[in-house]
C-alpha cells in the first residue's frame, strides 16, 4: 500500500522511491546495505581522488548508520547503511526536495532555481550554492549545517561544468539517482579512450 505524502506531487517510484535511488548506486553488491567501503568504491567509480573518497566514505557512513538502523541498541562497528530505512536519515537544513518519506517534491526542486538562480535560470554559480546552503540553515541545527554543507559542495566539485556552474539537469539527476551512472560511463569511456591511444 502507498504511504501518503506530505505533498502530492511528490514522485513516488514504486518500490524504490527516488532517495533510495540515490543512495542505490553504491550499494556495490546489490544486497541492499552500503558499507563504507562500498561508498568508497561508488565515490571512486565516479572519479573522486582517493582522499575525497575515503573522508566521504568515513563521513557518510558513520553519521547515517545508526539512523538507518532503527530499534537496534548497539552501533555496527562496520556502519552499515540500511537502504530500505535511508528516508529516517534525512537531515534538517536541508532544500526539502526529498519528502519525508524519500520522494522527489518537483515544486521544491523548482523553487531552488526560482529562488537562488540569479546569472542563469538553469544552473547555480558558486555564489549562488552558497546563498542555497545558507537559505536552507534552521536555527541551531549545526549537525544538519554540516550535512547541507558536504552534499552540495561534493556535488559541486563533481558535478560542475568547465564554467563553474552547476547545472539544473545535473541536480536534477543527483536526487533522481541517475547522475552517479551517468558519471561513472563516461569514467570509463574516457579510462578506454586513454588506453586506446596509448596503444597506437
Amino acid at each position: 500500500m502507498a504511504v501518503k505524502s506530505d505533498h502530492p506531487e511528490a514522485i513516488d517510484g514504486g518500490d524504490q522511491n527516488a532517495l533510495m535511488k540515490h543512495v542505490k548506486f553504491f550499494d556495490r553488491n546489490h544486497d541492499g546495505v552500503v558499507y563504507p567501503w562500498e561508498t568508497f568504491q561508488g565515490f571512486r567509480a565516479i572519479g573522486s581522488g582517493i582522499l575525497l573518497s575515503t573522508v566521504a566514505a568515513l563521513f557518510i557512513n558513520m553519521g547515517l548508520s545508526g539512523k538507518t538502523r532503527p530499534g537496534k541498541k548497539f552501533p555496527n562497528l562496520l556502519f552499515p547503511i540500511e537502504i530500505q530505512n535511508i528516508n529516517m536519515a534525512k537531515h534538517g537544513s536541508d532544500s526539502g526536495v526529498y519528502d519525508t518519506h524519500g520522494r522527489f517534491v518537483a515544486s521544491r526542486f523548482e523553487e531552488i532555481f526560482h529562488k537562488y538562480a540569479r546569472t542563469n535560470s538553469d544552473s547555480l554559480t558558486s555564489e549562488e550554492l552558497d546563498a542555497l546552503i545558507k537559505g536552507n540553515r534552521e536555527p541551531k541545527d549545526y549537525g544538519g549545517w554540516i550535512g547541507g554543507l558536504a552534499e552540495w559542495k561534493i556535488l559541486y566539485y563533481l558535478g560542475k561544468d568547465k564554467n563553474g556552474l552547476l547545472s539544473k539537469d545535473t541536480i536534477r539527476a543527483v536526487y533522481d539517482g541517475t547522475l552517479f551512472e551517468k558519471m561513472a560511463q563516461e569514467k570509463i569511456a574516457k579510462s578506454s579512450k586513454k588506453k586506446s591511444k596509448s596503444e597506437k
